[in-house]
This record gives C-alpha cells, sequence and structure tokens, in this order.
C-alpha cells in the first residue's frame, strides 16, 4: 500500500514531482521527499523506504516541522508499509505578523471627549468666529454681555460653564466638540445678534459726506463716520430712536454743543450732546454702553465709546454738516 505525504520546504513552497530533495508529494514508487527537511535538520537522509534512515528522518522531521511522525511496522501479510508516517500541522504558517492592536486617533478621555479635539479658539483669540460662538452663547444664556469678537474672561468663564452642564471638561477652551454641541443648540445669528454691542464695519459713505466737514451717519450699517474732506478720520458704531421716536434722516448742520447736558425732557443725562435737528443730538449714552442694540434712544443718535466720543466732541465745530441717511 501507498501513501501521500506533503512537506513544506524552507522556502514556503510546495513540491509535485515526488522527487528526493524537494518539499512535494512523494508516492508511485518514488520515495518520501525529505530533502528539504534533512537540510533543515542539518543531515542528509536519503529517501528510501525502511532502514535505520528512517528515525533520522522522523527526527529531522520534528525539528523542521514541528510535527509528529512514527516508523511503521510490516502489516500482518509481511508487506512493507510505508516506513514513515508524518502528521502534519493542518494550516500553514503565516507569513505575516499577527495583528497588534494600536491606539486610536479618536481615543476619549474619561468623560467622553476625543483626546485629540482640535482647540478652535481660545482666550486671547479674537475675530469673526469669537464673535459667533459669543452671540450662540448669549442665545443658550451662559454670556449675557453682547459679542466684542474678543476670547476675553467672560467668554472663558462661559464656555467652562456650558462644558461643565454638558459633562465636557471644563477648559475654557472652545474644542471642535465644544462647538459642535453648541451648533445643535442653537440657530445661526443675525447681523445685530453679532454686532449687538457695536463694533460691525462701516458701509461706503454718502455721496453728500464727500466734501467738507462732515458727520455722516449710516442707518443702514449704524455707523458714523466723522470725515473731512472725503477723508475718514474716525468711526464708531451709533445707535438710533426707537418706533415712535425716530432719528431724522436729511442733511442737518450742528447749532450747539453741551458736554454735560442733561434732557430736560426725559431728565437724562447726554454727555458730549452735538445737536443738529430740534432736540436730537449726536451724544454718548450709558444705556447705548449697557444694553447695545437691545435698547433704543428717544431720536438722538447714541454713541457708546465714550472716549471716541470724547474725542469727536473736541473736533467737532458747530456749523458743521451733519448727513443722516440709509
Amino acid at each position: 500500500m501507498r501513501t501521500r505525504g506533503t512537506v513544506v520546504g524552507v522556502d514556503g513552497g510546495t513540491g509535485g514531482d515526488g522527487s528526493a530533495g524537494r518539499g512535494g508529494t512523494a508516492g508511485d514508487g518514488a520515495g518520501v521527499g525529505f530533502g528539504e527537511v534533512a537540510r533543515a535538520g542539518g543531515g542528509a537522509v536519503a529517501g528510501r523506504r525502511g532502514g535505520p534512515g528512517a528515525a533520522l528522518a522522523c527526527a529531522a522531521a520534528l525539528v523542521a516541522l514541528g510535527a509528529g511522525c512514527t516508523v511503521q511496522p510490516t502489516d500482518a501479510d509481511a508487506k512493507h508499509t510505508s516506513p514513515v508516517h508524518i502528521s502534519l500541522p493542518t494550516a500553514r504558517p503565516s507569513s505575516t505578523a499577527p495583528a497588534t492592536s494600536t491606539p486610536s486617533a479618536t481615543a476619549t478621555t474619561g468623560s467622553g471627549t476625543p483626546a485629540s479635539a482640535k482647540v478652535l479658539w481660545s482666550r486671547g483669540d479674537s475675530g469673526k468666529g469669537v464673535r459667533e460662538l459669543q452671540a450662540r452663547l448669549r442665545q443658550v444664556g451662559w454670556l449675557f454681555d453682547g459679542p466684542t469678537g474678543s476670547y476675553d474672561d467672560l467668554t472663558e468663564d462661559a464656555v467652562k460653564g456650558f462644558q461643565g452642564k454638558r459633562g465636557l471638561p471644563r477648559t475654557g477652551r472652545t474644542d471642535t466638540v465644544t462647538w459642535q454641541r453648541l451648533l445643535k443648540m442653537t440657530h445661526t445669528p443675525g447681523k445685530w445678534e453679532l454686532y449687538l454691542m457695536g463694533g460691525q464695519p462701516a458701509g461706503a459713505p454718502d455721496a453728500r459726506c464727500l466734501s467738507g466737514r462732515v458727520l455722516c451717519i449710516d442707518k443702514t450699517t449704524r455707523t458714523l463716520r466723522w470725515m473731512i474732506d472725503g477723508r475718514t478720520v474716525s468711526t464708531m458704531s451709533v445707535r438710533f430712536g426707537a418706533q415712535y421716536t425716530p432719528t431724522r434722516e436729511g442733511v442737518f448742520h450742528v447749532y450747539w454743543k453741551s458736554l454735560h447736558h442733561v434732557s430736560t425732557l426725559y431728565n437724562s443725562p447726554m454727555p458730549y450732546a452735538m445737536f443738529f435737528s430740534g432736540g436730537q443730538a449726536v451724544h454718548y449714552s450709558y444705556d447705548f454702553a449697557a444694553r447695545g442694540y437691545a435698547g433704543g434712544s428717544h431720536g438722538c443718535v447714541n454713541v457708546r465709546d465714550q472716549a471716541a466720543v470724547s474725542r469727536l466732541f473736541d473736533q467737532v465745530r458747530v456749523g458743521d454738516k451733519v448727513v443722516v441717511y440709509w
């Protein structure tokens, strides 16, 4: 009786010609191929049927293949069987190293925040992104003051409060996780939510402002330009009259200046007042400084920057032109 066996050679391939010295299939009287096994074991073993070399072949196979083998006796009819029985591994060794687990790029902290979350803004930053952050924090009640565009201590404290309420690390820095959570809870802020406390850019000046000394007041952008001969000297945010006490539009002239003025009609302070139409004047407003565009005037043009209006008061002369327009 003949048996077939496969021996894996050192190159990882299998032979099929049945010749000695090849890791192949032995049979059909050609003998078991032990050439590669012999080399791996450090000795030469001939591919023969029986004889003292069989035990050595078995030992070599055990070392080279990690397999088991036994020398087979003759059968009851005194017929020779294959002298060596070889038990091979059930699967070929993998040519690749076992996969190892690697740390995830989005590993999370104990609080569930990705450790690699990118910080978008932090204290000391400024710009449009910070302004939008502040407007959204106002929507959820974590920031009272209007957007300024500067990431200050109040903004940092508001971010900490928002983070802590939602189980995020209280860093005070706005990372991508904090920002995405805030976006889901708020709406896109409108222009006057973003510029509740002023700071918006001024529009192009009206053509009537391009000559002489002019207080050029734009209701659309809520700004005042102080211009001399077409050149902008300074720009500041302003607020106008409410629905039933609107600020009049047109071309006027400053007819009176009053540094420490108090309204006789409303008994309210109007410092740095520059009157241009009846009782309407450009002046500093404590209410505008405190509440921003959440309020309105009785018709006057309010300025919230006290230092800016103080300089303006010193420069403007009685007789200078005032243009108020949409």
